[in-house]
């Protein structure tokens, strides 16, 4: 049966793998829009240029002041607010450059892909579409930019899955014979780690580096009476996973850098690095977790797909045909032209350009529709 809002023909090769994340979407927080009652004199300013961009100081406003909601719900204790506001307009400006080469090199995130991922959200808070709207309105929370704050993270996250695949390139048969390995269990267990970044300039003079280096001390000496290390993390560290307490999040042995590797694996859960010296500047690591991969192996699915999305000019009658007709065509000429298919008739745009490839899928990723098909092909 058809989905109400798409029609997709997909093809699917299922194959266990590792656990994989979903790509991240903004959480969504009881959190007003503040009405900044403005004097006529008072006229918002540019805090920061990103390169055609700007960062304007209502927009840091906002956005520091969301982040101070989430750790007070938290419970984490806030750092200096000049601190704060300092890692808000790096991630800021961070998210607009990422923004800007997504745009450069056309990763875009289509109405009908955005509405979907918010009827997911929606239904993992037991809610359909108008309620959720509900939900956010009651709290002044337009849908419209709450929607483009959503697409953005997509966008963001379609940009650096890009990247990533576009760097690595691993054969089935490759896969299959590392798994077979018994030499590398070992790269099946997975480490979650906390990271602080006192970073020194390239140019940096001796007082300078000496600086940092006593800052670091400074950091490392809180953490080992007792203090919180995220929450040193969002007071000091200039690393991008400041605002998160520096948590990296869960890596396999070979995602964990270098300059980490033997001190991650020779740490116990809870225990830090030290200091650790490199060319960008001073660090601290803490091993937060760690669990065997192997306890989480999960059946994944290579996918591709072909998107055709009603709109005024098709309706759903006449896209039912068309997917029929691409259907055929696809008997026919085989898996080979299933590319070329998809580059030529797939209205997401993004998955097209790839030949309709959405890579490796875990159960839970997709809408149910979609899913039921994917998991039904052998």
């Amino acid at each position: 049966m058809l989905p109400k809002l798409i029609s997709s023909l997909i093809a699917t090769k299922k194959k266990p793998t590792g656990l994989s994340s979903l790509f991240a979407v903004l959480a969504l927080v009881a959190l007003p829009w503040t009405s900044f009652s403005i004097c006529a004199e008072e006229l918002d300013r540019i805090v920061a240029i990103v390169e055609q961009d700007v960062v304007m100081q209502s927009e840091l406003d906002e956005q520091t002041d969301r982040v101070k909601f989430q750790m007070q719900q938290q419970a984490t204790r806030m750092p200096p607010n000049a601190v704060l506001e300092r890692q808000v307009m790096e991630r800021l400006v961070l998210e607009k450059i990422q923004l800007q080469y997504a745009e450069q090199i056309k990763i875009e995130v289509g109405d009908d892909v955005l509405k979907l991922a918010i009827m997911d959200m929606a239904k993992q808070n037991n809610l359909n579409l108008e309620q959720f709207k509900e939900v956010l309105a009651s709290e002044n929370y337009e849908f419209d930019v709450f929607a483009e704050q959503i697409r953005q993270e997509i966008i963001i996250s379609k940009l650096r899955k890009t990247e990533v695949d576009n760097k690595v390139r691993v054969r089935e048969t490759e896969i299959d014979n590392y798994l077979r390995n018994e030499s590398n269990t070992a790269e099946l267990q997975e480490y979650r780690i906390s990271h602080i970044l006192i970073s020194v300039p390239s140019e940096a003079d001796n007082k300078q580096i000496q600086k940092a280096r006593e800052k670091t001390e400074e950091a490392l000496g809180l953490i080992e009476t007792g203090e919180d290390f995220g929450e040193v993390a969002i007071s000091v560290s200039d690393g991008q996973q400041a605002l998160e307490g520096g948590d990296l999040g869960w890596r396999k042995g070979s995602q964990v850098p270098g300059l980490f590797a033997d001190s991650i694996s020779a740490l116990k859960v809870g225990e830090n690095s030290g200091i650790i010296t490199n060319a960008s500047g001073f660090h601290i690591i803490q091993l937060t977790d760690k669990r065997n991969l192997e306890e989480f192996m999960i059946p994944q699915y290579k996918t591709r797909h072909i998107l055709i999305s009603p709109n005024e000019l098709l309706p759903m009658a006449q896209v039912a045909n068309r997917i029929s007709n691409l259907k055929k065509r696809f008997d026919l000429e085989g898996d080979d032209n299933f590319a070329q298919i998809a580059r030529t008739n797939s209205d997401d745009r993004t998955s097209a350009l790839q030949g309709g490839d959405l890579g490796w899928v875990s159960e839970g990723e997709m809408v149910p529709e979609f899913e039921e098909i994917m998991t039904a092909i052998d």
